[in-house]
């Protein structure tokens, strides 16, 4: 791959990058374009590097000791190499503040969020958790969450804006009432406070402080918004069952697991239930297609990351995980971008009750591996663009 001499730098990247990466929320398969981004993995430090072999060679070492070693090898490779172009578009970045664009399609999708909700059910769909079409209660309330991050943490003059965003943002995130984003939310706040650098910035603090407020004053005034008293809902939703399903299916390939996206018929917990759409389209009455209903078993997660990793790729798969995780949280707090350790240090909470770091996602868990390719990126020469990806080439 060929890089171009007169290819701009990261720090000022071109605004088709930025309209792109403001598109990504509203039509995901968009990132994908970091496909064109794997020749920036030179630019990473020797160690950097060195982890990125390490965990490579277990997810592909593991399929080999699956139950479809072909089949896994397969699968194990696609989703390696699109973990390895998130990693390497953060090394393009470089730096959180070239990942704002998010925000402006972020918003998109709340305002879509409510309006689908309000025309299709009225109040009492916001009452059953606001929805969205295609991003599930769960993953909207974890947007949510990062376009809090990205309105508190964006620096400048003149952003009155982020008023009106900060707010429509906290509105969505509380509609959608998902405990999980909400200890993303307050993790992630506390890492970026406390290790964000020597100013300490205790407004970080409010939006998790706020929603915790307003979920205590709902148990005790009665306040009319049901999400709210979901948050302060102490039951695991069946967790404790799909977390059994997942060690038992585990337990069939102790070294290399079951295969990437493979692990969803030995979660019988939530495979029995087959086909399910998100709960908005639901509770509209729509259907699983036919062609979808053979592939639902594939989007089918364990609901704790380490878990589910362990289910696909076995002993081996996630020892690769935890080192490259290990050192780019490691070396995220080396950085102090209070953005990035936000996301990592968050994100990493949120995943003893979720998969937020699997992909493909609707972008949060691609923005989690941009965020480890900028902590993993410190120290290394500035990047330019592959010369192809440009527009024109």
């Amino acid at each position: 791959m060929s890089f171009s001499p007169a290819a701009a730098p990261v720090s000022t990247p071109p605004k088709w990058v930025s309209w792109l990466i403001a598109l990504v929320p509203l039509f995901p398969p968009l990132y994908l374009v970091a496909l064109g981004c794997l020749g920036q993995l030179r630019q990473l430090p020797l160690p950097a590097r060195y982890v990125l072999f390490f965990f490579a060679s277990t997810q592909l070492i593991a399929a080999l000791f699956t139950p479809a070693p072909l089949l896994s090898l397969g699968l194990a490779v696609g989703r390696t190499l699109l973990i390895f172009a998130m990693i390497a578009a953060g090394v393009y970045l470089r730096e959180s503040s070239n990942v704002r664009p998010l925000l402006w399609g972020q918003l998109a999708v709340f305002g879509t969020a409510w309006a689908y909700t309000l025309v299709a059910q009225g109040f009492g769909g916001v009452q059953a958790r606001l929805g969205h079409p295609y991003y599930s209660v769960v993953s909207l309330g974890l947007v949510a969450v990062t376009a809090l991050w990205l309105v508190m943490f964006w620096r400048g003059t003149r952003v009155w804006w982020r008023w009106p965003a900060g707010l429509l943002a906290l509105m969505t995130f509380i509609a959608a009432g998902s405990r999980g984003p909400l200890l993303a939310l307050g993790v992630g706040s506390l890492a970026a406070l406390a290790l964000g650098g020597r100013q300490r910035r205790w407004w970080v603090l409010l939006p998790a402080a706020l929603v915790l407020g307003l979920a205590a004053a709902s148990n005790s005034l009665q306040l009319p918004l049901q999400p709210l008293d979901r948050l302060l809902n102490d039951q695991t939703s069946g967790r404790e069952y799909i977390w059994k399903d997942a060690v038992l299916g585990w337990q069939t390939s102790p070294l290399g697991g079951v295969g990437a996206y493979q692990g969803g018929p030995y979660l019988t917990f939530l495979f029995k239930d087959g086909c399910q759409l998100t709960p908005t389209l639901v509770r509209s009455g729509v259907t699983c297609p036919e062609e979808i209903s053979r592939w639902s078993s594939v989007w089918l997660i364990a609901h704790n990351a380490w878990l589910h990793w362990l289910l696909e790729t076995g002993l081996i798969g996630v020892a690769g995980l935890l080192g490259v995780m290990g050192y780019a949280l490691w070396r995220a707090t080396q950085i102090v971008d209070p953005f990035v350790l936000a996301v990592l240090l968050g994100f990493t909470a949120m995943n003893v009750v979720d998969v937020v770091i699997a992909v493909p996602s609707q972008h949060f868990a691609e923005l989690w591996w941009v965020c480890v390719g900028i902590s993993l990126s410190a120290g290394a020469p500035a990047g330019r663009l592959p010369q192809e990806a440009l527009p024109g080439k």
